[in-house]
């Protein structure tokens, strides 16, 4: 897992995200004040605090927070994170690298989970990986195509991924996905996306994080039994969380 690596791919848009949240709440209010192209301008040039950001950033008028999309890419994650992160279809989009098309003979490097890292487990679990690769090589070099070959190809696999989203939606799944319910390696990358929007736009992002963070877990039975505190970032939690690859 410590290869994983993610990087926010247009950063500009979070402040292009800001400004059109402060604009348009604002157009729903004044209406009756703006009669020309140049008074809507003057509208949207007007300028806020970062308290008035972060108040509309927390109405549950979500669709302020829809009018931009950011673009993330995340390289040398499992293709089973591809697997649970592509359940959000709701204004989110994904782009990752194809089995059909790539053939990853002699070139693949896999995953190994945060709970297997540095245990007696570790040398067995990439003997298997590298085994099945080693398999899936050699259906290749006898003319098998990419895409039938690729099925013994172990969820491991490291993949990149493309992922756009609106910041609510980012907010979302973020809140989602840093759950301790979820895979440590999903948690990890998210809380990496979560470290990068924070730092380019901590007005918007500033009201992330899971149930547990935002007044209480909601989880009921399923609950993790262990909350957040509030008062963390996201670089707090992975300093907490992931020792062994955080420091």
């Amino acid at each position: 897992m410590d290869k994983i690596e993610v990087h926010i791919m247009n950063p500009y848009v979070i402040k292009q995200a800001t400004d059109m949240m402060v604009c348009a709440a604002r157009l729903t209010q004044r209406g009756h004040k703006i009669s020309s192209m140049n008074d809507f301008i003057k509208l949207y040039a007007r300028g806020y605090t970062s308290e008035t950001a972060q108040s509309l950033a927390a109405l549950p008028h979500t669709t302020l927070q829809k009018f931009a999309v950011i673009n993330v890419a995340v390289v040398g994650a499992s293709r089973r994170f591809l697997k649970q992160i592509t359940r959000h279809q709701n204004e989110v989009k994904f782009m990752s690298a194809s089995l059909q098309y790539s053939d990853y003979s002699g070139q693949a490097s896999c995953v190994v989970p945060y709970e297997i890292l540095g245990t007696v487990f570790e040398d067995a679990y990439i003997k298997n990986c590298t085994a099945a690769m080693e398999e899936y090589k050699q259906m290749i070099d006898h003319g098998l195509d990419n895409d039938s070959a690729g099925y013994i190809t172990p969820q491991a696999l490291r993949n990149i991924l493309v992922i756009s989203a609106t910041p609510y939606q980012w907010k979302y799944m973020i809140g989602q996905r840093v759950c301790r319910r979820n895979t440590s390696e999903t948690r990890y990358i998210m809380l990496k996306i979560w470290e990068q929007l924070q730092r380019y736009g901590h007005t918007l992002f500033s009201g992330c994080g899971p149930f547990c963070m935002q007044g209480g877990c909601q989880e009921g039975k399923m609950s993790c039994k262990n909350p957040l505190n509030a008062d963390m970032s996201a670089e707090d939690i992975l300093k907490k969380d992931f020792p062994k690859i955080c420091g």
